[in-house]
């Protein structure tokens, strides 16, 4: 049985989250995703519990943004319906 790896790159990353790689470093230059930078090059490597915690984390905004603006259905004329 293969074991997952304990870091990903940011390509990984990008793949997991369907996003393109720039899209993640902007996520961890901007301190929203942790990440370290390691070996000469300095290259970046995201913990795979750092990823699934900023995923969570994600849920839960996304959850606050949907109860403070609501979906409401509008009418053929463009305008809300209330009832």
């Amino acid at each position: 049985m293969a074991v997952e790896p304990r870091f990903l790159t940011l390509a990984d990353v990008a793949e997991v989250l369907n996003i393109s790689t720039s899209q993640v470093y902007a996520l961890v230059r901007n301190g929203e995703l942790a990440a370290i930078k390691i070996g000469g090059r300095g290259q970046w490597r995201v913990e795979r519990d750092r990823l699934e915690d900023y995923i969570s984390r994600m849920y839960t905004q996304t959850s606050a943004f949907l109860a403070d603006h609501p979906f409401v259905e509008t009418g053929a004329d463009g305008g809300s319906e209330v009832e």
